[in-house]
């Protein structure tokens, strides 16, 4: 019997963050149904982008699911009482909680469950962190198996979690941060899984998040974070390496194999 599972897809270039979770999932479990949506609430007075599919954000299909994640979102400066669709997405995470249905936040996602479910506040980086990073095992987990220290996941956000603040909460675990401390995969009960890595990232989805943001500027990358570990040539941004795709494959696969 195939699982269900649903995507709420909060992400910028969103026809790409689609086919990449596609890949992933189908990649990892290819009988897996995927159903996504978008936050009504957020298309109240703007056009939804043309030719996405994806369905408005109901709770009663939701309740019927077998997992769901929520992606990131390029909003992490943002306070949350400011996001727009707050309301809907609070709604979301009280349905997935009381039905015990996996959750998987991705990056913005997880900020936003863990302020949400814990209380954990989030402050704003110095510079972005943007590269692949080595990552440190601190807590094993089904979920990191057959990764080693030292496996490689892309991060890409202006925003932290307040770690002291999760190490205090005894019902949430960190199972894996990179070496200078950023958060890569927390867990807590009832299935609830965040991760502030980008492991649905293909190969060239660094390139394309930095032309995007080199366009929002102008073409000025002034303080504009350059992708790190990424290019295996850096000093021409030429020659992207998908150094992650293992981690990839057996995060994913992992994640789907804890879904009854």
């Amino acid at each position: 019997m195939s699982k269900k599972i649903g995507i709420l897809n909060l992400m910028h270039d969103k026809i790409d963050t689609q086919k990449r979770f596609s890949h992933v999932i189908k990649e990892a479990s290819p009988e897996t149904d995927i159903t996504y949506f978008y936050p009504q609430s957020h298309y109240l007075n703007r056009p939804r982008p043309q030719n996405w599919p994806a369905e408005p954000l109901n709770l009663k299909t939701v309740a019927k699911l077998d997992g769901f994640i929520i992606t990131g979102a390029p909003i992490e400066l943002l306070p949350f009482s400011e996001v727009d669709y707050w309301e809907e997405l609070t709604k979301l995470f009280d349905l997935l909680k009381a039905k015990n249905i996996p959750q998987l936040y991705v990056c913005w996602g997880a900020m936003a469950a863990l302020y949400y479910f814990y209380g954990i506040g989030k402050h704003p980086l110095p510079e972005k962190i943007f590269g692949i990073c080595p990552q440190e095992i601190l807590a094993p987990a089904p979920l990191l198996s057959g990764l080693v220290t030292g496996f490689r996941a892309p991060h890409a956000r202006y925003a932290e979690m307040n770690r002291s603040e999760i190490e205090q909460e005894k019902a949430l675990t960190i199972n894996a941060a990179t070496p200078d401390g950023h958060l890569t995969l927390v867990t807590g009960p009832g299935q609830q899984v965040f991760l502030f890595s980008h492991l649905e990232y293909g190969p060239q989805a660094f390139s394309k998040e930095y032309q995007r943001e080199l366009s929002a500027r102008g073409g000025d990358d002034r303080k504009l974070a350059k992708p790190q570990r990424y290019f295996a040539d850096e000093a021409a941004m030429s020659l992207p390496q998908f150094t992650w795709e293992s981690s990839q494959q057996h995060f994913f696969k992992n994640w789907l194999q804890t879904i009854k």
